[in-house]
């Protein structure tokens, strides 16, 4: 990977906005689904996703 110091300065200081906005994002705290999956929400990213595989609603 490239070396942050070797980005043009538009890039650093995407990357640094980036970098505040997952500090200041706040984790959902989601009830326990009787009867659900196991692992990690399967909506997570706004698409189902099942074995790695992601299907768009």
């Amino acid at each position: 990977m490239t070396d942050k110091t070797e980005l043009p300065p538009a890039a650093q200081r995407a990357l640094a906005e980036a970098e505040e906005r997952r500090k200041a994002a706040k984790t959902v705290e989601l009830p326990t689904e009787l009867g659900g999956r196991e692992g990690p929400e399967p909506v997570r990213f706004g698409d189902w996703e099942k074995k790695g595989l992601a299907i768009d609603f």
